[in-house]
């Protein structure tokens, strides 16, 4: 499902122009091997520095957090727990988080009292820590593609939040997934959007998600809430607003407050 990126030592090789290749060339041109060496070292420089950090890999928190004027709503959810616990109440007692990155949501919902987590990566696992790996051995977090059926009974959770996950998906694939996240919910359903103007490291894009996010308005979603069959919880939402507002918290992504199908 991953794409990786391309190799940053091939494009240079045909692109054939490096700053300084052509100033050494014409100062020694009875000597070719040394250009040739010096274009490699840089390659090879070049791809370190890309590189560096990552292990060759970019995982999935960093692709997220290293946005160029944008924001994680999976991040987002972790600053949002302490007011999605006054709106929720007891129905924080079983939560599953759906989105990227769902190893660092789900460890933070863990550090909450009388609070269950799981969590579905709807992408590849790379590079992962020791934690999320401890997660998915212990069954708390497992890799699902959301564009089908989800493995858990209905209401299974009290709680589902999804993140960064449904602004990848056409319409098409919507009328499935939102279901589905709403039929293995209780008490709630609640989405983290990206709004329109925000954006991610094309990165993140390409080589985890495979096509750009497509991020809607607020009336969209609404709209099609209302399509799908999907009501607005007012009295978490009356809640969550209060809360917030107490602490000067204003949430870098959109939040929906939906109630569960009957």
């Amino acid at each position: 499902m991953s794409r990786r990126p391309g190799n940053p030592a091939r494009r240079l090789a045909d692109g054939g122009s490096l700053p300084f290749a052509g100033s050494m060339h014409s100062k020694s041109r009875s000597s070719p091997l040394l250009s040739i060496g010096l274009v490699v070292v840089g390659a090879i420089l070049l791809i370190g520095y890309c590189y560096s950090g990552s292990g060759g890999h970019i995982t999935n928190r960093e692709a997220l957090s290293k946005t160029e004027g944008g924001v994680s709503c999976t991040l987002e959810v972790q600053r949002a727990i302490p007011f999605l616990k006054k709106a929720y109440g007891d129905s924080m007692r079983k939560v599953l988080h759906v989105g990227p990155d769902t190893c660092s949501a789900v460890s933070s919902l863990l550090k909450e009292e009388d609070t269950e987590a799981w969590g579905v990566e709807p992408y590849d696992l790379d590079d992962v820590s020791a934690n999320c790996k401890s997660l998915v051995r212990k069954g708390l977090v497992r890799v699902a593609d959301i564009k089908f059926p989800l493995p858990y009974r209905p209401k299974s959770f009290s709680l589902v939040i999804v993140s960064d996950a449904l602004d990848y998906l056409s319409p098409k694939y919507l009328n499935k997934t939102l279901p589905e996240l709403a039929r293995v919910s209780a008490d709630g359903l609640v989405v983290f959007s990206g709004a329109p103007g925000q954006q991610r490291v094309k990165v993140a894009e390409l080589s985890k998600f495979g096509r750009p996010a497509k991020f809607r308005t607020s009336t969209w979603w609404i709209r099609y809430f209302v399509q799908t069959g999907l009501q607005e919880n007012e009295s978490a939402l009356k809640k969550f607003e209060q809360a917030a507002l107490k602490k000067s918290y204003k949430p870098a992504c959109q939040v929906f407050h939906l109630q569960s199908y009957d």
